[in-house]
């Protein structure tokens, strides 16, 4: 990894995709092509270019997962502290004002308040906040696939508990980590779909504890498996996408506008095989979408960043982007 510093190319990649995304979230597709084009944006604005929650809740995991890699082991217990801490802080923060999404802001409320983490998560909820930070997951040498699928179920399960959300989770963590370590991009749609079927009926009671557990369910398998199966449907959507690829309309009218978590995933994906070629192109298109463009881009961007490593990205951006120092110490760590 350390050769392209693929983990610095993720963390920045993400940020940069949240950055282009962030003025075009909540525009029709049609305003948004009328300022720039079908191709999207493809420069930073402002100095420094704003980002969103979704980098500053990203920074959060990247850092709860640097304070207890310290001392290791990494456990639900040990892992759940430095997480809680973190998302009161950033929830908290003055700097908590780029439209953050309600189900991390109420879930987070509960959390300060000292609940339980499995009484806080929000049950019903699989939107995009669960998967949009868990690229750093993904980037952790030395975790096994357990450990890795685990984590990035438990720090979803934080803030949006429905088995869609640890799914999708799971699936953008190991998107992340293995094209981090060489996975060609034309692979990952398969690659996907096979973890969906190896995965259904595997539940991680030792980290996710009673979350299963709602009326009309009957076990754990039941519950996780639905998480599964809808990923799946998210990847079929994807697998007709990429068959047929449109070059100019809206990606979401093809893979979701990426609100939830599964077509958050499914659509960053197919923004970045559009372009596999010219990562910043694959962030300008993911940023001109009609649904949560910065969470999409901010996929794309650490799905590119992490399959090409920090030179993917042009050189001035880094001196430009918000949280640069951040950024670049917890892509150093992980080089």
């Amino acid at each position: 990894m350390s050769e392209l510093r693929r983990a610095s190319g993720c963390m920045f990649g993400l940020a940069y995709g949240d950055a282009l995304g962030k003025p075009t979230e909540f525009k029709r597709y049609e305003e948004i092509v009328a300022v720039y084009g079908p191709g999207g944006p493809r420069y930073l604005q402002g100095d420094p270019a704003l980002v969103t929650d979704d980098t500053q809740m990203t920074l959060c995991v990247a850092d709860a997962l640097l304070d207890v890699l310290a001392e290791p082991p990494l456990t639900a217990a040990r892992l759940e502290p430095p997480l809680r801490k973190r998302f009161m802080d950033w929830a908290a923060s003055p700097q908590n004002n780029r439209a953050p999404g309600m189900t991390c802001l109420r879930a987070i409320g509960r959390l300060g308040e000292g609940l339980p983490w499995i009484e806080s998560s929000e049950h019903g909820s699989k939107g995009c906040g669960a998967n949009m930070r868990v690229a750093p997951v993904g980037l952790v040498p030395g975790l096994s696939d357990e450990m890795r699928a685990a984590a990035a179920q438990f720090q979803a399960a934080l803030t949006h508990g429905h088995p869609t959300a640890l799914a999708a989770s799971e699936l953008t963590a190991f998107a992340v980590y293995w094209l981090s370590t060489g996975l060609a991009l034309p692979d990952l749609p398969a690659a996907l779909r096979d973890r969906c079927r190896t995965q259904r009926a595997r539940y991680h009671e030792d980290w996710l504890g009673d979350l299963w557990q709602r009326p009309g369910v009957e076990d754990s398998r039941e519950f996780i498996s639905r998480g599964w199966d809808e990923c799946l449907a998210a990847l079929d959507a994807l697998d007709a996408a990429l068959a047929s690829p449109d070059h100019d309309g809206d990606p979401c009218l093809a893979t979701g506008a990426g609100w939830i978590a599964e077509e958050a995933l499914a659509t960053a994906v197919y923004c970045l095989l559009l372009h596999s070629d010219d990562p910043v192109a694959a962030l300008g298109r993911a940023a001109a979408t009609s649904g949560d463009s910065d969470s999409i881009a901010c996929l794309t961007g650490a799905f590119a960043g992490a399959a090409y490593g920090l030179d993917a990205w042009p050189a001035g951006w880094a001196q430009r982007i918000e949280y640069t120092a951040d950024l670049e110490r917890i892509g150093q760590e992980w080089d």
